[in-house]
């Protein structure tokens, strides 16, 4: 029999009155998965956290949490949630372990369960020395580091993750990444993030692109680079728009013009920029090359530029 997903998403929408956040989006995560959605600002990927960590109710379709309704069984479903929020969630006027106390409180441990899980979380998070600090000392990739332990504490089998790496430097960030993968190889917990960076997407296992609400592309990070079909090549010219037409008419290409520089991709790229020279010698200011990004996904997907913010 094949393992129930740990999370499945069924023509989900949310409206902000007119405005359409999340639009009929459908897709499953794998037991076991480091999952992210990806996108810019404005994309959805806030509103849908908010909805599958259960801070707003589902509008319109359904979610399903290792095989639970989050429309009727609510409650079983935050049992099985651990939620490390973008905004700092800490007290800092508390110790990291004052911190986890209440947090086991929250969730019905005993003194004893609360004791025996932040002493196992401090020590996987290298946290174990600052067990008596006050939050207000600690580094920000140490509180980070705390807002996981948080919440990891309750054993969830499902990791909630938004903008993980706000505020990290990258070592703290590759740290994060270690933990994410031991947590995942060693207690088999699913892990799903939202990030609007490009970088911290690759490290994923899949990647679900959004764009405006909807479901732009879904697959591997390898599997989406390969999508694209050639290298990229783009092109700064005083002359863009007519630069494009003229790349059209000649070479017969799906040439696109993106905050005022030309984009195209061709196979084996390299051969081709020769040409376009050649053929545009005073038209052409610069060209460059490289393999396919996750940037070049979102654009071959949506045709708007990715921005980073």
């Amino acid at each position: 029999m094949p393992a129930t997903p740990a999370l499945t998403i069924s023509e989900v929408s949310y409206h902000y009155g007119e405005r359409v956040a999340v639009d009929r989006l459908s897709l499953e995560v794998d037991a076991g998965e480091i999952f992210v959605f990806l996108g810019p600002n404005g994309s959805g990927k806030t509103t849908l956290f908010r909805i599958l960590s259960t801070l707003i109710p589902l509008q319109a379709g359904e979610v399903t949490v290792l095989g639970r309704s989050l429309r009727a069984q609510l409650r079983a479903v935050r049992h099985e949630l651990g939620v490390v929020f973008q905004a700092p969630s800490l007290d800092k006027k508390l110790s990291v372990a004052e911190n986890l106390q209440h947090q086991g409180r929250l969730y019905g441990l005993s003194a004893a369960e609360i004791r025996e899980r932040s002493n196992l979380m401090l020590g996987a998070l290298g946290l174990t020395d600052r067990e008596g600090e006050r939050v207000e000392k600690l580094s920000g990739g140490q509180r980070r580091r705390v807002e996981l332990a948080k919440g990891m504490l309750h054993r969830p089998r499902l990791l909630l993750m938004d903008e993980p790496s706000t505020g990290l430097d990258p070592g703290a960030r590759a740290e994060l990444w270690k933990y994410l993968r031991q947590i995942r190889e060693q207690d088999g917990v699913t892990v799903v993030m939202t990030t609007h960076l490009l970088e911290e997407a690759e490290r994923a296992d899949r990647i679900a692109i959004m764009h405006e609400g909807r479901l732009a592309a879904l697959d591997a990070p390898t599997a989406l680079q390969a999508s694209v079909g050639g290298d990229s090549i783009t092109i700064r010219s005083t002359k863009p728009a007519e630069l494009v037409e003229a790349i059209r008419a000649k070479f017969s290409w799906e040439a696109v013009l993106l905050d005022g520089a030309i984009r195209l991709e061709q196979p084996c790229g390299h051969l081709w920029i020769s040409k376009l020279v050649e053929a545009f010698p005073s038209e052409i200011q610069s060209v460059t090359l490289g393999k396919p990004t996750l940037e070049d996904v979102f654009i071959d997907c949506t045709g708007a530029p990715y921005v980073e913010q």
